[in-house]
């Protein structure tokens, strides 16, 4: 199997969500917004996002990401429509990169990096490889890696929200969500496949197996 490939199922393991069912009720809002007021905005906003689930259902499709949509649709438009102000729609974006990076930095404080949680749970490796000196580093330099980016986004976030500006927020969550994720999880894990091959420990498996060394470390998966 060729790297690329690879990158895509490994891609695949960890992004399991319709990309649609998040980002529909957002454009319907900022459109609703523009021509009938918060009101109607924030009612179609939520239209949306049950029409879906229920053409998620219809169609016999999973629909907790349509269920997750309509929950986070129905706080955002809940927050817009209290203040009555477009923008608060994306507060709870930004409250999400704020815990983000809080969660981030308090796994770099602890030296149990968040990379490594969030590759346990996806792949049910046992924990006590991460933690390895070995090892986790290269789930600490991710970790960096991750928190850098989400700073960043944090950055604009609050830059557009204080402007006001709802179509830039819209243009920059879209951008900064999927589509920037997706490049930051293939840097995340070609960086990471190099570094646990540099650092020189032992592949999980041979260290489930408790294989003595010369190992030849982790060849797949991050």
């Amino acid at each position: 199997m060729n790297k690329g490939n690879e990158i895509i199922e490994e891609l695949k393991t960890v992004l399991t969500g319709k990309t649609l069912d998040a980002l529909v009720p957002p454009i319907v809002f900022i459109f609703a917004n523009g021509l009938y007021g918060i009101n109607w905005a924030s009612i179609l906003a939520i239209c949306s996002a049950v029409l879906i689930g229920i053409a998620r259902l219809v169609l016999r499709q999973t629909w907790k990401y349509a269920f997750g949509g309509l929950i986070g649709v129905s706080v955002a438009a809940g927050f817009s429509y209290i203040a009555g102000n477009a923008a608060n729609y994306y507060i709870p974006k930004i409250i999400g990169s704020v815990s983000f990076i809080v969660a981030a930095g308090t796994s770099l404080i602890i030296k149990k990096p968040l990379a490594a949680w969030v590759s346990h749970l996806s792949r049910g490796w046992d924990l006590n490889w991460f933690w390895r000196s070995d090892v986790r580093p290269a789930y600490t330099e991710v970790t960096i890696f991750w928190t850098l980016f989400f700073a960043l986004r944090l950055f604009i976030q609050l830059f557009l929200f204080l402007r006001g500006d709802v179509a830039g927020l819209f243009l920059v969550n879209t951008i900064l969500s999927m589509p920037a994720n997706v490049i930051v999880l293939v840097l995340s894990y070609i960086y990471g496949i190099w570094r646990l091959r540099s650092l020189g420990g032992p592949g999980v498996e041979e260290f489930e197996k408790d294989v003595e060394p010369p190992w030849k470390g982790q060849t797949r998966g991050f």
